[in-house]
């Protein structure tokens, strides 16, 4: 009885290449690592780099240069480390590692060069407000406030009612028009899609103020000196010049989530005989429902937060005024502009609780906004496969 025998290979010697010969020098072991793999080298490489620009950059500039500002020290000193850390990285690595690791630090640099001053922002907001945030400020005014008062005195609860109304009427004026615009611009095949387009990607760039000189000039200063109260300074005129700012972005949303819908679903009612309108309203909008939804939340978080159009068109009260439709009305970024242009501190205390109350409803806008247009591909993948597994399991319980 013969007995199979494995030929021996040497532990470095690639697959597939054979038994070493004898006298032969067998080729050394290589390792292929991909870009992302970490080691204690690389962290030590990562190190010594920064330690050798930083020194490199402290010989330059403070021994033989007259030296140079802090700022122009880091910059350079962040230069010579990537310079370094490139060169080290590719003479043990490879140019791909090399240029994967460069790039990553760079990505993480502008990332850290946002984040920390967006943290910094919100926390500064948020430990300055919570001095004059308290419960009455939900439900009271500023009627009968005076500078001698606390910080903790009165409320905004006027501007909170005029900013949920000025949003809101600007919602309603602008939905209808940023939805019909985009589904002229997806779903027609007009000549006019073009300039339609361009004057939608224009009015993206505009500054939110032009919209709010635009209602004072045509609506506002024309009826001046009449007795009519609605074309003055109130809570609707601000809700069209909101309604400006607003109708371009969900304009550009809403077409972006309409040309996310496959084309089969179009093709196929209208094979069924469908009219394009009926297609339209019955398959490509409730296929789009999620994306819509996130539409308005996305225009109402533009406009929510915006201050200059308001300046000329809501002027500000200090009173609640629940009517839209007559006499000056509050916002909360009035009501933020307003109380920290104000010598008091006091004042300039409650101005940082607006602002918090503020930051918090565009905060939980852009939540709402994510939880609405999350991925629900997986869970639905995974609650279509359930009934599958239950039903094999099922079944192979039942046989014998």
């Amino acid at each position: 009885m013969s007995v199979l025998t494995t030929p021996r290979t040497d532990p470095g010697q690639r697959p597939g290449s054979g038994p070493v010969r004898p006298g032969t020098v067998s080729a050394p072991s290589f390792h292929r690592r991909r870009p992302r793999e970490r080691t204690a080298t690389d962290v030590v490489t990562l190190v010594g780099s920064l330690i050798s620009a930083y020194c490199v950059n402290w010989l330059i500039f403070e021994r033989i240069l007259s030296g140079v500002d802090l700022f122009g020290f880091v910059v350079c000193t962040y230069l010579t480390f990537l310079v370094i850390f490139g060169v080290v990285t590719a003479d043990r690595l490879g140019r791909l590692v090399a240029t994967d690791r460069v790039v990553t630090l760079l990505v993480v640099t502008g990332a850290l060069v946002v984040l920390v001053p967006l943290v910094v922002l919100i926390g500064y907001i948020v430990v300055e407000g919570l001095r004059a945030l308290r419960p009455n400020f939900f439900v009271e005014d500023q009627q009968g406030i005076t500078p001698l008062m606390p910080a903790t005195a009165g409320g905004g609860s006027h501007a909170i009612v005029g900013t949920v109304e000025q949003v809101g009427l600007a919602l309603l004026w602008s939905l209808p028009l940023g939805i019909a615009a985009a589904v002229f611009l997806n779903e027609s095949r007009s000549r006019w899609r073009r300039p339609v387009r361009v004057f939608v990607d224009a009015m993206s760039g505009l500054p939110s103020i032009v919209a709010g000189l635009f209602i004072f000039a045509v609506l506002i200063l024309p009826y001046a000196q009449s007795n009519n109260p609605l074309f003055g300074y109130n809570g609707f005129m601000a809700s069209l010049a909101l309604a400006i700012t607003m109708l371009p972005t969900i304009t550009r949303t809403v077409e972006v989530v309409l040309r996310l819908v496959p084309d089969g679903l179009r093709e196929a009612s209208l094979a069924l005989g469908a009219s394009r309108a009926r297609t339209v309203w019955s398959v490509v909008f409730p296929t789009a429902r999620t994306g819509m939804t996130t539409a308005v939340v996305l225009g109402i978080a533009r406009a929510v937060g915006e201050t200059a159009p308001l300046l000329f068109t809501a002027f500000g009260y200090d009173l609640m005024n629940s009517n839209p439709f007559r006499g000056p009305q509050e916002s909360l970024p009035l009501f933020v502009y307003r109380n920290i242009r104000k010598p008091d501190e006091a004042a300039i205390a409650r101005g940082f609780a607006g602002a918090l109350v503020l930051m918090t409803i565009v905060l939980g806008l852009f939540a709402i906004a994510r939880f609405v247009g999350r991925d629900r591909s997986r869970r639905q993948a995974r609650a279509a496969s359930m009934p599958r597994s239950t039903a094999s399991s099922s079944a192979r319980s039942s046989t014998p």
